[in-house]
Order: structure tokens, then C-alpha cells, then sequence
């Protein structure tokens, strides 16, 4: 975990899960430097030039709509009848001048750093993070004021920026919903200004307005949180049910009304067997973790197999994974919707500093379990195979 991505979790402690997670807003004042090292306009222009980067992914957005994308791009079709777009610079520029706010989604997918900052949060919240990048320069709205589908953790990197904060006017919202949130009041709950190296914590549903009004430019990060709720507690085990021959059979179309009665009480009888069992809920949280989508991570060159380099590190790319022992005492792994038993008992030691979190080297875990640094670049071997680690030389 690097220094930006601890001064981030380390604020998200007890209180804040007991108190504001879920619930409602929060503001963590801090240094202008906080996250100095996570994101600057150099790097942003970095990824700008050396990307090719198509709308959703980047987009300029001004009064809640989105600009086409003609207007700051020239089409280049390469030799062979591909098109693709091309930034204009100057009139990317002219746009965000005029009151355009830049957004790139899915950031921690291009920087190493961003990256860095939403595995640790997902080890944290347990839940799937995206982080993506806004940069605006004037008072201009870029979205007017609207909700999300899910809670946001966001980042002030540079400048200020302006938050009208007026609330929920519906409990919960989701994006698939039966209803629609009434429009929010027009005065706002709270109006504050984040500076650089300002949180603010922003649970769904709650309406908001944000600006560049400070007189300066701004550039933030949103890290927004994947949800768990109760539909999809339901959705899940009306999966896992299948199991049972009532939930397989056929709707009593053309029965008789006893037999319909009978098939519905059937299944309710099911469905109340499960909410019965108190460890349900930890049965759904287990399966969320056990199948996290792993991060893209490539082991280049090694195609052929992890070689007994010492050199070599590895890290998992999923950060959600759970390790236990069987009854047999194999150590078990579940990540990215994989299960792995170990024999070795003395593959827990180095399963454990893998689930834990960071890179370490072959030597390091071989010394850790009690192995020689060749069995331990096997059993990494399964794990990329599997495409929840990669490893890496030591620069």
C-alpha cells in the first residue's frame, strides 16, 4: 500500500464505518500535499497523449449533457481502414474554458498509482471500487444537480471545488428501481468547499451539485463503491435454490387451485428454511468475495510457466480474496470465482501474506513457508494460470 493510499483508509476507520457508511455524508479536512503523489496534471496530460481514448471512457460534459465528440477530436484512419479519434488540444482547451468538465472513467485501470489506491479500498470495504478522474476550470455545472446509483468516496487533488449537498429524497435508490426520486428541495443541506487534500464521503440517493466556483481549477478523483443490497441477496439465492427439485420444476400452469396453493407453499417454505439460517448473509458476503473480478494484470514474459527466480515478485490481483483450511488441512484459496487446495500445510504461511496484500518475492515466501523458491514459483504458476496473481521482476 503506498503513503497516499494509507493516508486514505487510515480516515475510513471504525467510526466512520459505525457511523457514516451508508448513512450519510461526511468531510475529511486535511493537507494541501495529502495525495501529492497519486495524480497530477502531468500525468493526466501523460495519459491524454499516450492513450487512445473513446467516449464513454473520456468524455467532456457541460449542463449535464455530454459534448459530442467531434467537436474536440479529428478522425485519423490509419493505413488499414481504421478509425480512430484524435484529441485536438486547442479545442479541448476552448470547451474547458468555456465550462466543459473533463472526465475520464476507470482511471485506476490506467494509472499504477490510482490503481494502487482502489485495491486498497476494495481490501477495505470489501467491495469493487472504480475510480475516475474530473477536472473542471469554471463555475459551470458539469452535471447539474443529480444522484448516484452507488456511494462515492472522492478525492480533492488540486485547486477547490464548490458542493451543494441537499440530501435523499428517496431511501436507497437504485438504478434499476420501481420508482424515480422526487426532485430535491431547492436549498441545499450543507454547502461546503473542498480544497486539495480534502475527502468527502457521499452515500447514494443523495442529491448534489459541484463547481469549479472557487476562482481556481480543479482535479478529483471518485472512487465509487459497487452496492450489495437486498435484490441482490435475493437475486443470489434464487441462483443457489436450483438445487432444490421445487425450484427446478415446472409452474403448475394448468393445475388445479390445491396444487397451485401447494406448489407456492412449497417454495415459501424454502425460502423461510433459508432466512432462518442466521450465517445467510455471510454465506452471500463469502461468494461476493470469492468471485471478484480480478484486475487485468499480464506476467509477461513468462508464458511458459513462473521460473525458480528469487528475483521474481508476485502480488494477487484480486483483492478480496479469503483463505481457510479444510478438514483435511489443505490451505484453500477462493479469488476471482476459483478455489485452490493446497496439500502442503506449509502453504498457508505465504497464501497469507498474498491475501494480505502487496508484492513480495519468491525467496520471501519460500522462507515464510518453509519451501524451496522452485515449489513455491509452482504453486504461484496455478495462481496466474488462473489469472488472480502476476508476477514481476524486482526493479
Amino acid at each position: 500500500m503506498t503513503t497516499d493510499s494509507f493516508a486514505v483508509v487510515a480516515r475510513l476507520g471504525e467510526d466512520f464505518l459505525a457511523q457514516a457508511y451508508g448513512r450519510t455524508y461526511r468531510h475529511f479536512p486535511g493537507e494541501p500535499d495529502r495525495f501529492g503523489g497519486l495524480l497530477g496534471w502531468d500525468d493526466l496530460n501523460a495519459l491524454l497523449t499516450h492513450h487512445r481514448l473513446e467516449p464513454p471512457r473520456l468524455r467532456l460534459s457541460a449542463g449535464g449533457e455530454t459534448l459530442p465528440q467531434h467537436v474536440y477530436t479529428v478522425p485519423v484512419t490509419t493505413r488499414r481502414n481504421t478509425v480512430w479519434h484524435r484529441l485536438k488540444p486547442a479545442d479541448l482547451h476552448r470547451h474547458l474554458a468555456e465550462g466543459a468538465t473533463l472526465v475520464l472513467d476507470a482511471i485506476d485501470e490506467l494509472h499504477p498509482a490510482v490503481g494502487d489506491l482502489a485495491r486498497s479500498l476494495e481490501r477495505h470495504l470489501r467491495t469493487g471500487i472504480q475510480v475516475n478522474a474530473y477536472a473542471s476550470w469554471t463555475p459551470e455545472e458539469g452535471f447539474g444537480v443529480h444522484w448516484d446509483d452507488h456511494d462515492v468516496l472522492v478525492l480533492q487533488l488540486d485547486g477547490a471545488k464548490r458542493w451543494r449537498i441537499h440530501g435523499p429524497t428517496r431511501q436507497a435508490p437504485l438504478h434499476r428501481d420501481t420508482d424515480v426520486p422526487e426532485p430535491p428541495p431547492n436549498e441545499p443541506v450543507v454547502e461546503l468547499v473542498l480544497h486539495a487534500g480534502d475527502m468527502l464521503y457521499l452515500p447514494r440517493g443523495w442529491w448534489h451539485a459541484v463547481a469549479a466556483s472557487e476562482g481556481v481549477h480543479s482535479l478529483h478523483l471518485t472512487c465509487g463503491m459497487q452496492t450489495a443490497t437486498g435484490a441482490d441477496l435475493l437475486h443470489w439465492l434464487s441462483e443457489d435454490l436450483r438445487r432444490e427439485s421445487t425450484v427446478r420444476s415446472d409452474l403448475p400452469r394448468f393445475g388445479t387451485d390445491e396444487e397451485k396453493a401447494h406448489f407456492v407453499r412449497s417454495l415459501g417454505d424454502l425460502i423461510v428454511k433459508e432466512f432462518e439460517d442466521v450465517a445467510l448473509l455471510d454465506r452471500f458476503l463469502t461468494m461476493r468475495d470469492a468471485t471478484d473480478r480480478a484486475r487485468l494484470a499480464p506476467s509477461l514474459p513468462y508464458v511458459e510457466g513462473v521460473p525458480p527466480d528469487s528475483g521474481l515478485a508476485v502480488r494477487l490481483v484480486t483483492a478480496r480474496a479469503r483463505l481457510h483450511s479444510d478438514e483435511e488441512g489443505h490451505a484453500v484459496l477462493t479469488a476471482g470465482g476459483e478455489e485452490w487446495a493446497f496439500s502442503p500445510p506449509q502453504a498457508a504461511p505465504l497464501l497469507s501474506l498474498l491475501v494480505d496484500g502487496g508484492r513480495h518475492r519468491l525467496d520471501t515466501l519460500a522462507q515464510a513457508a518453509g519451501l524451496r523458491v522452485g515449489q513455491v514459483a509452482l504453486l504461484v504458476g496455478e495462481l496466474v494460470d488462473g489469472e488472480v496473481a502476476a508476477v514481476e521482476q524486482i526493479r
